[in-house]
């Protein structure tokens, strides 16, 4: 059982739903994000998603690019992003971390030696948001026999033809985009999400949690109500680029973890 899977169990038993947090690694800087990243658990995240920064992040609103260009401008890379990896695992194994990204650092370390490294940091899942189900062979199914959750992005435009091709190989939760376009722009809607949730569990047993919108306590509540989760970036990676304390911005996701768990 991997630890995603035994973190959805934990929560299942005790009638409790995820909350998941982005951050991006490196943002602002080496030392204060990898502060950031190591309270998430005691701020009561369940799931940490760490961004792997990258020049030319097409699915990110401009909170999420800007963060991205600060790691890059202060050196942050994917061997850093895997260091912080190995250093929460230093002190917490059972919090699963889940790599959120794009194809082109992966490629560029070459698949193999990643997926070595990746096992040997903690890494426990990935979203590679520019790898579409069609090229299953280049990541995720070498990521799945290593023993790597790859966990597929299904969106309002994902319709009934599409949504088994999406689900294929997708393995420890689905990941549902609220709305249609970039991150950290339009809000989550509970009433527009809760019928895609349900038609994605008539065909899946994985758990689905909802991201993209969701900015407040309330709303990551709202939506943890009709889903197993909410994932929530912008709007705390908004608090880091504003400068933000690391004890401020683990008081906001502490207030956004305590509204998932209300659920």
């Amino acid at each position: 059982m991997s630890r995603i899977d035994a973190k959805f169990a934990e929560l299942n038993a005790a009638g409790n739903k995820a909350f998941v947090a982005y951050v991006m690694a490196g943002d602002p800087d080496y030392e204060k994000g990898l502060k950031i990243v190591k309270g998430l658990p005691a701020a009561g995240v369940d799931i940490i998603e760490l961004g792997i920064p990258f020049t030319d992040p097409m699915a990110d609103g401009t909170t999420i690019q800007l963060a991205g260009q600060r790691a890059l401008a202060n050196g942050q890379n994917l061997e850093k992003t895997l260091q912080y990896a190995r250093e929460l695992r230093k002190t917490d194994d059972t919090t699963p971390i889940v790599l959120m990204g794009y194809y082109n650092p992966i490629y560029s370390r070459g698949v193999d030696k990643f997926l070595v490294d990746a096992v040997a940091a903690g890494i426990d899942g990935l979203i590679i948001v520019d790898l579409p189900p069609e090229e299953d062979s280049e990541l995720c199914l070498p990521a799945q026999e290593a023993g790597i959750n790859f966990i597929r992005l299904a969106t309002p435009t994902t319709d009934d033809k599409r949504l088994p091709k999406v689900l294929t190989n997708t393995s420890g939760f689905v990941y549902y985009v609220s709305v249609t376009g970039i991150t950290g722009t339009a809000s989550a809607q509970a009433g527009d999400v809760a019928p895609e949730v349900t038609r994605i569990k008539s065909k899946t047993d994985l758990p689905i949690i909802v991201g993209f919108g969701i900015k407040t306590p309330q709303a990551a509540e709202d939506i943890a109500r009709i889903a197993d989760g909410a994932v929530v970036g912008s709007a705390i990676v908004e608090r880091i680029g504003a400068g933000d304390s690391v004890a401020d911005v683990l008081a906001f996701v502490k207030s956004l973890a305590d509204g998932t768990h209300r659920a």
